[in-house]
Parts: structure tokens; sequence; C-alpha cells
């Protein structure tokens, strides 16, 4: 008998049920389209064997005047520099806290740092100096001055503590002195709900804070097991009523008794879930009275990174913007820390360069520069040509402001050809510089276009594409619209079995080209995930998008580098970059990576894991009749592949009815080889599909077409 020829379509289609799909592709993980033809991903290797501390939240690559190729990655706890296969600390420092001293228990690793009212958190960084060491604990000041601490716990809001690399000689209360310098806070991993605008450098935290006196079940009793009441180790600074946090989770009160929060109701917003005595506790408060009602969001730590020249320009996300510069001296500059722009606002969205003429931009900030509590985030304000420091507007100079007006915030930026393309939660805004008298002109040209989250946009091939705020995708090349996605449903839908995106960690969304094959990636949560693990890709060459199990956290393209740079989340993992005295695993560590080389998962030590790829198709139907009428015999296949190293497994799924269960009457899987030339097979079904996958290291295949030897067999 003539062989049958299965034509199958490039790109997924999740839109349709299997059956509908004949001839088109319907899932698959770590593949791509090429030439039309499905092909498993390149692989990729670790950079350096330390992990860093953090979330990676943007990462950018350039060079110095002197052709000088650096990394920058910004995290939920530090600002990190890559350079020649290294990493360099180079995070801003806040206000130093000056008059600690220290308590220490004997034989005891664990010192008391003394402090009325640090203001911080339980995994906050810092170091120390000016350091006059316990009298008789047995350290001296460099076990306090050499390396970074992580603050481990928080008893009051007057003490933390560190762990130290040894045990103290003996007891001693509030003895020596040292100045803590803190890193300066970024924001909260995850989003989460909050209680007003918020006060401190990602809203809602005052600093005031004590610890659980007893647990707290995942229920709705309190520590006493009334229901009503949470004891607390000391009530000291706390509102007569408000909102606290523990945790992950948000619980208000009306009233104090003792050292008891009474009439609280739990999970006032976010999760309720159970908590150890010892639990820190913190008052979350807003602008006046603490609202109830969860609705406003704490948007997770970010960073915008761009470049002046040879300097890097770093934006926290609702905080302050630095600069780092290696032009003077480079081994000095890679161990000085970014410093605050003089000049600039101190609250901000984020920061953009406009390259061509010169200006910083900065999104999303202060009418009254200095004053935090003037935050607008629909204005823009944009420096001096030439002068990053200078942002009031003169009869001599070219700076000056905007402020937009459709949508409640700026979301994020990105710099198209000769244009800066400005997205809110709702619209879409061209600013492109005019000189003078008026520098730059901005208007709208999109709406109902929002943007979800701050890197969830890219420009490539002559077009910005961005994922929607509500769901969707878009793209400006001259005129907004929405660009056809054959995969919205399983990427934006959450109903029965598949989870779509977790529209509440939307910040989190990143963006990424990979120019080498002509993909737009966006990394993504899935609904009930808390952290990117999922990725969708548009192909916008051959028009197709593909889905996947790869989490990366940033990405940045092949451009000063031969390959694409990504980082990898572990929130329990325990990172080795910077070194951090009493390091814990409550801030996790990011893994670097470079990408499109070999064929496995390679780490630091050279050790291989495979890459497990697949690709499946929807049903076909090949018999008499059509449409499932009449049973086929697929007697046998021939294996086609255009690229193939290593062995690849080909599986035929078969089907009666369309809901039957393909994965109950498998054939195969077969292994194929190079050498391979046939596969005789006994198989009877209506429907059948087809899975091309592999499991072992070293292996890489671009598939071609089905054949297949395929008779009618009647109707029954």
């Amino acid at each position: 008998m003539p062989l049958t020829n299965v034509q199958i379509q490039p790109g997924f289609n999740k839109q349709v049920t299997a059956v509908g799909a004949e001839g088109q592709w319907t899932d698959g993980d770590f593949v791509r389209f090429r030439y039309g033809l499905p092909e498993k991903i390149g692989g990729w290797e670790q950079l350096t064997s330390k992990t860093f501390v953090g979330a990676a939240r943007d990462q950018l690559v350039w060079a110095d005047l002197d052709g000088r190729r650096y990394s920058a990655i910004g995290t939920s706890k530090a600002l990190i520099i890559y350079f020649e296969g290294a990493f360099y600390d180079v995070t801003p420092l806040d206000s130093a806290i000056t008059g600690a001293t220290f308590t220490t228990a004997n034989t005891s690793p664990t010192v008391t740092v003394n402090k009325i009212a640090h203001g911080l958190s339980a995994g906050d960084l810092f170091t120390f100096t000016s350091v006059t060491p316990p009298v008789g604990a047995g350290y001296v000041a460099a076990d306090f001055t050499t390396n970074t601490f992580e603050v481990v716990t928080v008893p009051s809001q007057d003490t933390f503590t560190i762990t130290m690399a040894a045990n103290a000689g003996t007891t001693v209360a509030a003895s020596g002195a040292a100045t803590i310098n803190p890193y300066v806070k970024v924001g909260p991993l995850n989003q989460t709900s909050g209680f007003g605008y918020g006060t401190s450098g990602w809203g809602g935290s005052s600093g005031v804070i004590s610890t659980l006196n007893g647990s707290l079940n995942d229920d709705t009793a309190g520590t006493g097991g009334s229901g009503t009441s949470i004891t607390l180790s000391s009530t000291t600074g706390f509102p007569t009523s408000g909102v606290i946090k523990v945790g992950a989770e948000f619980i208000s009160y009306t009233g104090i008794s003792s050292n008891d929060l009474t009439g609280i109701t739990r999970a006032a917003a976010g999760t309720r879930s159970a908590h150890s005595s010892g639990a820190s506790v913190e008052v979350y408060l807003g602008w006046g009275s603490a609202s109830l009602t969860g609705g406003v969001t704490l948007e997770s730590a970010s960073w915008s990174l761009d470049h002046f020249g040879s300097k890097l320009i770093a934006t926290i996300k609702n905080g302050k913007t630095f600069e780092w510069d290696t032009i003077s001296n480079v081994p000095a500059a890679l161990t000085t820390r970014a410093t605050v722009v003089s000049g600039a606002p101190t609250k901000s969205v984020m920061s953009i360069v406009s390259e061509r003429d010169r200006h910083l931009v900065i999104l999303g900030t202060e009418t009254t520069i200095g004053t935090t509590t003037t935050q607008d985030k629909m204005f823009i304000r944009f420096s001096d040509q030439e002068n990053i420091s200078e942002y009031a507007p003169t009869s001599v100079n070219t700076a000056g402001t905007f402020r937009i007006d459709s949508g409640t915030k700026i979301v994020g930026a990105v710099k198209g050809k000769d244009y800066i393309l400005i997205l809110t939660d709702t619209s879409a805004y061209v600013m492109q510089f005019v000189g003078p008298p008026f520098t730059f002109s901005i208007r709208q040209v999109g709406s109902n276009c929002g943007l979800i989250g701050q890197h969830a946009v890219y420009y490539a091939n002559g077009a910005v594409y961005w994922m929607g705020q509500a769901g969707g995708f878009f793209v400006y090349d001259g005129t907004v619209k929405s660009l056809p996605c054959l995969v919205e449903d399983f990427v934006f839908t959450s109903k029965g079995d598949n989870l779509g995106i977790s529209f509440d960690n939307g910040e989190q969304i990143y963006a990424g080209l990979n120019h080498l094959y002509e993909e737009i990636s966006w990394f993504y949560p899935k609904s009930g995930s808390t952290l990117i693990d999922r990725v969708v890709t548009y192909n916008y060459t051959e028009n197709t998008w593909t889905t996947g199990s790869l989490s990366r956290t940033t990405w940045y393209d092949a451009t000063l580098y031969d390959n694409p740079y990504a980082t990898e989340f572990s929130s329990t993992g325990t990172p080795s970059f910077p070194t951090i005295q009493g390091v814990t695993n409550q801030n996790g560590a990011s893994t670097y990576y470079a990408h499109e080389i070999g064929n496995n998962q390679v780490d630091s030590a050279g050790t291989k894991t495979a890459i497990p790829a697949f690709i499946q198709s929807g049903d076909f139907d090949l018999s008499q009749g059509g449409d499932g009428q009449f049973f086929m015999s697929i007697r046998r296949f021939i294996p086609d592949f255009k690229i193939l190293t290593g062995d690849a497994q080909i599986t035929i799924n078969l089907r009666k009815f369309p809901a039957d269960t393909a994965a109950s009457s498998p054939l195969g899987p077969f292994t194929i080889s190079s050498s391979t030339e046939k596969v005789d097979t006994r198989a009877r079904s209506r429907f059948a599909s087809i899975k091309v996958a592999n499991t072992s290291t070293d292996q890489s295949w671009r598939y071609g077409t089905f054949r297949a030897d395929v008779q009618p067999d009647g109707m029954r």
C-alpha cells in the first residue's frame, strides 16, 4: 500500500479540541519551530558556580568606552555586576544607623543587636562599620566588618539577631558599639494585598515590629484559642487598632489589652496560614487610617536598568534612582557601590534613557522632587540634555515634565527605533524627541491595551510586543493592534485542569528576545504559583506560538555576548554571593545561565542533565469516509527527521472516540535512531496522534513528516 503523509502545520493550537486540531500541533515543551518544522531548543550552561541573593527582576548588558562588557542584575535584595566571569556587589546602602550594641550568649553564635526603632526586618542585608566588639565575648572587629550580614530574627522593634561564624566565649549584655549600614530595600519578593497608599519603600510597612508569643494555627483561632485575640511579646509602638502582617498573612485588630491584640480578623487580605511562636509581626499602615478591604496591591520588588554611556542607571520601582560608573577606574569601580543620582526624584516607577538625544526620562515620579508623598504614577520628568542631575526646567536647559491622563499608573516603557512607547494600565503613548523649545512630544496611540507588568514588553523587528493587563497580546508598529494567539486560552484562562496565568503576580512577568531564532518569550507564573514557572513564545517571522515550562526571571538577548543570558530563581536556595554571614534561605537564590549552547542543561561543574523535550499533535483520521466514521489500520510508519543526534522516541496515541483518554492505549514509544528505516506496528483506531520526544542527554532533533501505511478497517 502507498504511504500516507500526515501534514502538520507549524505552531501550537490550544484553542480547540484534539480532534478539532487535526493537522496541527497541540502541546509540547522545550521546542521551537524553524522552517516550519519542530525541533528541540538549545541547551544552557551555568556561567559561574556562585548563586546570588534574591530573585532577579531586571538585567542589562552594556559596554564601556573601552569595549569592556558588563552585565547588571537587579534582584529583590541586591544590585550585582557580572564581569569577566565573576560577580561584584554594588548594591547601594541606605542611611546609616548609629549607636548599636551587642548582646551575646555563652557558647552560642547568635548575637542580639540592640538599637531602638532599628526598622529592619528578617531577611534584610547590611554591613557593619565602626565596630567596637562586645567586651569579653571573644570577637574582634573584623568578625563583624569583613562580611555582609543577614537579619535572622526580629524579636522586637528595638532588637534583631544575627549569626556569627563562631560561638561567643561568654554572656555579655549591651556591650560594644557599631554602625549598621542597611542595603537599600527593593521590595517584597511577591505581589501581595495591602492597606492604603503606604509610607515605606514599597508601601504599607511602618517599621514597628514585634513577635508572636504563641503559635497561630491555620484556622480562625488566635494564640489563646479564643479566636478573638493574638498574644505578642510586646505591643510597644502599636496603634490602638490597625493591621499587622505575619508572614504573608494580613490580620486586622480593633484593640489592645496588655500584650494582646483583640478583635482580630484572620486573613483580612491574602491567605490564612499557620505561624510559629516567635514569628515576626509588623504593623502595616496606610496614609491616615488603614483600610481593611485589602484593595491595594503591594507591588513586588523590581528594577529598571539602562545605561547612559558607560554609566549604569538603576531605578528601584517606587524608589530612588542610582548610578554606577566604570569609566574612571574599572578595578576600583567593581568594589564601589552604586550611589543616588544627585538631583533626581526620590520615588519613581522607573527610568529609561532616550539615547539619541541623551536625556534621562523618569516615569511615574514626584511632582515635587524629594517629596515622596507627591509621587504621581502618571507624571513624567526628563533631565537636561547630557545632564542626568538637572530636572528643573529653565530657559537655558531642556529639562521638562509631562502628565499623561489615560489610566491610573504608568506600568512600563520601552525604546523603539526613534521613540519611547509608554504603557499605562489601560493605554499606550508615544514619546518622541522634537528638540527646542518643547524637547519632547507625547501623544496617545492606543486604548484598552494596558500592560500587565513592567517588564512584559519588548521591541523587536521594528515593532513593540507586550502582554495585556487583562490578558491577550498587543503589537505597536505605527498603530496598536491585538496580536492573534492560538494559545491564548491556555495562557490566560484558569478553568478545569488548566491553570492560566497568575494575574496577582503579573508584575513578575518578563519578556525577552532571542534574535538568533526570532523569538519573543514571556516568562510568567501560572495560577496558584507566586513564582515564574512557565513560558509562552512568539516567533514573529514564522508567526507561530509555543508554550513550555522553562522558568527564567530575566532574559537578555545575545548582543555583546554570543549567547542569551538568563536567570533562574529558587525560593529554597541558599545564595553564595555576596558572602553573607549567617545566611539563610529566606531570600532564595538565583543562578545565571548562558543559553543556546549544546543540547543539555550543564551546571558549573560540567554535569549534564537531559532537557526532556517533546511535541504532541492533534488527532488525525486517514480512513475512508473521514471524520472517524471508519477505523483505520496503521501497519507501519517511516521516521523522518531533518536532524537527529542520538535517539528520539515516537509514540502513536490511539482513540476510538474523542472522549477517550489517549494515554490509555499508546503504541510505543518507539526508539528511533539515524539508522531506523521503518517501524512495524499493529494499530487499529478511529483517531490517532503522534508524540515526538527525547529523554536522555546529548539528544537533539528536528522532526519532518509522519508517513504511515494506513488502510481502512471497517466501521466497528
